[in-house]
């Protein structure tokens, strides 16, 4: 039997919601099921105002708007990556100011951000890789230091936190993302989330094509106009119905994805300690939500005989970003700030292995494996 990567995942509520959704009558974006899911996001992430939008790329590109980014104003993040991250700052004329890595997360390296930052730089945008918080109090007082916006994507980072927050709700924006590969799923989907009151109403015109529709709709007003810069941000009922079910269970799927990744972490222990790769880091600060488990090869030559090994065995596990700092987009519309050796050594040398719901009989196959290949080649 092969054994991919990612296989979605259904509670077995969605083909009941979507079939009401259908009846309903109403299949357009904002309807009692986007309604229902935006409630339920607001009940757990607290102030924040949360708003379903079509993907996390969609929320991301809100998040530039938001954040009044223009010609050749400067966003510093990381060049590890997917390229979301920069094109939601490319498109506003904005220039992505790549920094480097920490060793142990692979999140955006704090200790870099002030070294990276010009007169002209207006955000920072901190990517929370693999569901594991970047330090967020240093980034959050270096952006108040030099008067920064904070985006954060959490694309991975669903019911993850950092210092018990949850991830997404620490910055001045977050970005959430359902596209089938995450935790809590709709195909495509995501959510932007504002925390800083200041956006609310604006977040509002910008997602609904720049009018003011959403008061409109609310009775604040008699009629509707264009009022500013947006697009359709919004998703369907129908992915909004599908994904209703995923989060009324999202608290489980989390607990069953972590499960996986302990079993994975534990198995792995001693071939660590043996020194032919590296496993996962979590901080004590931060907790995970199981999202993404990869190793970290000593070298490219190992990554690519694992994974070219376990292609031969029919199990499927890919390497991560080719790091946007080397891409051709990304010598085009960015600049690295320094070098970037961490990144560069991730691009080489990181695998990720399969993890979803259902994959559990297949775990000891997959470790089994994997531990196979990795000996014979030290």
């Amino acid at each position: 039997m092969k054994i991919p990567f990612n296989k979605p995942y259904a509670t077995g509520a969605e083909l009941a919601y979507l079939a009401e959704a259908i009846a309903g009558e109403h299949l357009s974006g904002d309807g009692s099921f986007s309604k229902r899911c935006q409630h339920r996001l607001g009940e757990i992430f607290g102030p924040t105002k949360a708003m379903l939008t079509h993907s996390c790329t969609a929320a991301l590109e809100m998040a530039a708007i938001l954040c009044d980014l223009g010609a050749d104003d400067e966003v510093v993040m990381p060049a590890f990556t997917f390229p979301s991250t920069a094109n939601a700052v490319v498109l506003r004329g904005a220039i992505p100011v790549f920094v480097d890595i920490r060793s142990d997360t692979f999140n955006l390296d704090e200790g870099l951000i002030e070294a990276a930052i010009t007169p002209r730089t207006k955000a920072i945008f901190a990517v929370h890789y693999a569901g594991v918080g970047c330090e967020m109090d240093a980034i959050t007082n270096i952006a108040r230091r030099h008067n920064l916006r904070v985006v954060e994507d959490a694309a991975q980072g669903i019911l993850s936190r950092y210092n018990g927050r949850f991830l997404g709700t620490l910055g001045d924006i977050g970005a959430l993302s359902f596209h089938e590969t995450k935790n809590v799923i709709s195909g495509e989907g995501g959510a932007i989330l504002i925390n800083n009151h200041e956006y609310y109403e604006r977040a509002e015109i910008v997602r609904e094509k720049g009018t003011n529709r959403t008061s409109f709709f609310r009775g604040d007003i008699d009629k509707y106009t264009w009022v500013d810069i947006g697009s359709s941000y919004l998703p369907s009922e129908i992915v909004a119905a599908f994904l209703l079910a995923q989060i009324e269970q999202m608290t489980e799927l989390t607990r069953r994805r972590k499960e996986i990744w302990s079993c994975y972490h534990r198995a792995f222990e001693q071939l660590e300690a043996a020194g032919l790769l590296r496993r996962p880091v979590v901080p004590a600060s931060c907790d995970h939500n199981g999202h993404l488990y990869y190793l970290d090869m000593p070298d490219a030559a190992a990554r690519s005989r694992l994974i070219a090994g376990l292609k031969d065995r029919g199990i499927y596990a890919p390497f991560h970003y080719v790091p946007l700092h080397t891409s051709p987009a990304g010598l085009r519309f960015g600049r690295a700030n320094g070098r970037l050796p961490i990144t560069e050594r991730a691009g080489e040398c990181l695998v990720r292995l399969p993890i979803w719901i259902g994959i559990e009989p297949h775990l000891d196959r997959i470790i089994g494996e994997i531990s196979s290949i990795v000996n014979q080649n030290r």
